[in-house]
């Protein structure tokens, strides 16, 4: 069995300050919002797992039945060394890139990066334990402030995967693309899944599912402000709230307070109030048309040239080659 090596990235002291310093500009804003990243505690991750399961969610499965037919064609296109894996969780989709690198012979190490220790520990025993010779190498850490520290061998393939880069605003994504440019030579990948605009009622079903996991889910981010800042956020007071933005077409979830509220967060020296019905926003996730989605690469120095989507065109995966600095 292959050693698994964990690069930590983000102390228990320094992950308190982020938090911190994103509960302060968050909850004193003229509307209330937190960064979704703080859904993914050991709690978070095991919810979120669930939520890609329910019948309600078909971005993961259409992104695995895109994934299942094109594997292959990303192996023999990208001929990847190490195959990069952004916000990996528990990487199941991954294996099939897995399978298809290591079929083709080119695949030596695996890097996969998440903000959950929990998520990353389990997924990297896993996959070094069910593929023997291959160096898998996790990295604990936030894909927005840590990509220059990727160990891996070239050429390198990055998966972001799950529709995850709808997560940021448009001027964070392009931020992001660049980033992810700036740390690839010219000729390496990216891999990238992105949830398409569709019907609002099946966006707003996957989001507020019927068996309520997705609201647990959302309230999980308040669950870690009270672990980690000692707040006294009542969780079972707020509600989730799921909504389509036809305009900028994304998806918003969010948490609103039924009644008038006032919490103490002792860990950042804040006093919340809440009005009665006041939300708090705390994601969106950006649905994306085949267009928009090569533009956005382009502007970012990547080169499309593949698309794929599944039966049902609900969901799109692009290969894209970086083409300058």
């Amino acid at each position: 069995m292959t050693e698994i090596d964990l690069d930590h990235h983000r102390s228990g002291d320094a992950v308190t300050a982020e938090l911190r310093a994103d509960v302060v500009a968050g909850l004193t804003a003229e509307r209330k919002w937190l960064p979704p990243k703080w859904f993914y505690d050991a709690e978070g991750s095991e919810l979120f797992e669930k939520i890609t399961q329910l019948p309600e969610y078909y971005p993961t499965r259409s992104e695995r039945e895109v994934l299942a037919a094109h594997a292959g064609d990303v192996a023999r296109l990208s001929g990847a060394h190490t195959l990069v894996e952004l916000g990996s969780g528990s990487s199941e989709k991954t294996r099939l890139l897995l399978d298809a690198l290591t079929g083709h012979g080119s695949l030596e190490a695996f890097v996969p990066l998440d903000v959950s220790e929990s998520a990353l520990a389990d997924a990297a025993e896993a996959i070094s334990k069910d593929y023997p010779g291959l160096t898998v190498r996790g990295v604990v850490g936030d894909f927005t402030q840590h990509l220059g520290l990727l160990p891996g061998g070239q050429p390198r393939v990055v998966a972001f995967l799950g529709g995850t880069i709808g997560n940021f605003l448009p001027a964070e994504r392009a931020t992001f693309l660049r980033s992810v440019r700036e740390v690839l030579d010219v000729g390496e990948w990216l891999l990238l899944g992105t949830d398409l605009v569709k019907d609002p009622g099946i966006l707003e079903r996957a989001y507020d599912d019927a068996a309520g996991v997705t609201a647990e889910f959302n309230k999980n981010v308040l669950r870690v402000i009270n672990a980690r800042l000692g707040a006294n956020f009542d969780v079972d007071e707020f509600e989730h709230v799921s909504h389509w933005d036809a305009e900028n077409e994304w998806i918003e979830m969010r948490l609103r307070a039924p009644r008038a509220l006032t919490v103490e967060i002792p860990g950042a020296d804040l006093t919340v109030s809440f009005a009665e019905g006041e939300h708090i926003r705390t994601e969106i996730s950006a649905k994306f048309r085949p267009a928009g989605v090569e533009a956005e690469l382009a502007a970012a120095g990547f080169a499309l040239e593949r698309w794929w989507t599944d039966s049902q065109q609900r969901f799109g995966v692009s290969l894209a080659r970086s083409v300058r600095g």
